[in-house]
């Protein structure tokens, strides 16, 4: 697999990913009809013209959805059994139409699955920055990683 094993995550270990993703009306229109979000900060370019920030923001679920997704070819493609939980979710500033999200994974801990033998569990912490390097989005993920098969 392309992925970290849960062996080949070290706690404290920081990534800076490489891929990143210009944020697109179309992208933001797509999601928030896609998830029957109708909020017209996200879809209504006159609505959103008298709000606090004077235009549309995209929709904060698919800045979350990339910021968690840039890190899979990198660390977890193949190698993630399933996403347990995320936590402490924040977004401290909006993302616009026409952002470039980048996303840094620290690794907080692991430890090894207390009811699999062919597991672990390890807690990530993800951070979204757009192209000012203003942190966007964070969120604490726990996720069951496979271990490295035994031959």
């Amino acid at each position: 697999m392309a992925g970290y094993y849960f062996e080949d995550f070290e706690e404290g270990a920081v990534f800076d990913h490489q891929v990143r993703r210009t944020v697109s009306e179309y992208d933001n229109t797509l999601f928030s009809c896609l998830t029957m979000n109708t909020q017209p900060l996200h879809l209504d370019a006159e609505f959103s013209k008298d709000s606090i920030y004077g235009e549309r923001i995209v929709n904060s679920m698919f800045t979350l959805a990339l910021v968690v997704g840039v890190q899979v070819t990198e660390l977890t493609l193949g190698t993630t059994l399933g996403n347990l939980g995320m936590t402490d979710i924040s977004f401290p500033r909006p993302t616009f139409h026409g952002d470039t999200i980048r996303a840094r994974t620290t690794v907080l801990d692991k430890r090894i699955s207390k009811s699999r033998n062919d597991s672990g569990i390890v807690n990530f912490l993800h951070e979204g920055f757009n192209q000012k390097d203003e942190l966007v989005a964070t969120v604490k993920r726990t996720a069951l990683m496979a271990t490295r098969p035994k031959d």
